[in-house]
C-alpha cells in the first residue's frame, strides 16, 4: 500500500468511468487550454512496459517541505508538490479543476516544463549527484534511496544532498518525473 506517482498512457488519459481514467480531466484540461488560446493537449500513443514510470512515495517529507519554503516562492512551492497532475505542457499557472482526484477534492494540473526548473534549482540547491537514477525502470529512485545504494554513495561522496536523503528523494522524485513527462509525452498522477 501507500502513494504512487505513475505515468498515464493516452487510453487511460482519455478514459471515462473506468478505474482510474482521466476523461474529465483530460476534458477540463482541454477547455482551460482553449480559453488561454492554447492546443488541446494529446498525450503520445502508448510506449509499453519498457517505458512505464512508478515511484513510490514513502519518505517523510519534512525536510523537502522546508529546503522548498527556503529556495521558492509560496507560487512556486504550489506548482512543484501541490499538483495531481503532471502534464508535458508549459503552463505558465497550473489548472485547477473542480474534479476530485485520488487524494484531493480539486484536481490541480502543472506544467512539466515549469516543475522541471523548479526541481533544477533545488537539485543545484542540495548538489544532487548525477548518479541519481534516471528512472528509467519501475521504483528505480525508490530502490536506489531506500536499499542502501544512496547511503554507500553518501559515504564516499558526502554533500548537502546526503545530509537528508529522503529531501533528496523527493528532489529527485520530481526532477525525474517532470523529465520523464516531457521525454515520453505523457501525464504523471498520483495513485
Amino acid at each position: 500500500m501507500g502513494i504512487y506517482l505513475v505515468s498515464v498512457d493516452a487510453a487511460e488519459w482519455f478514459a471515462d468511468g473506468e478505474e482510474g481514467g482521466k476523461g474529465a480531466v483530460a476534458s477540463g484540461l482541454d477547455a482551460e487550454l482553449k480559453r488561454r488560446g492554447l492546443p488541446p493537449y494529446e498525450p503520445a500513443p502508448g510506449r509499453g512496459a519498457a517505458s512505464w514510470f512508478e515511484e513510490k512515495l514513502s519518505p517523510p517529507m519534512t525536510g523537502f517541505a522546508e529546503v522548498c519554503r527556503a529556495h521558492l516562492t509560496p507560487q512556486e512551492q504550489r506548482v512543484l508538490g501541490d499538483w495531481s497532475v503532471l502534464v508535458p505542457v508549459s503552463l505558465d499557472e497550473p489548472v485547477e479543476l473542480p474534479i476530485g482526484s485520488a487524494y484531493t477534492d480539486t484536481t490541480l494540473i502543472a506544467g512539466a516544463p515549469q516543475v522541471l526548473a523548479l526541481a533544477e534549482r533545488l537539485a543545484a540547491v542540495i548538489g544532487l549527484p548525477a548518479e541519481v537514477p534516471d528512472a528509467s525502470e519501475n521504483l528505480a529512485l525508490t530502490f536506489w534511496f531506500l536499499e542502501g545504494e544512496a547511503e554507500e554513495l553518501a559515504a564516499t561522496r558526502p554533500g548537502l544532498w546526503s545530509e537528508d536523503l529522503d529531501t533528496a528523494f523527493y528532489v529527485a522524485l520530481y526532477l525525474r518525473a517532470a523529465q520523464f513527462s516531457l521525454r515520453y509525452g505523457c501525464p504523471m498522477t498520483y495513485c
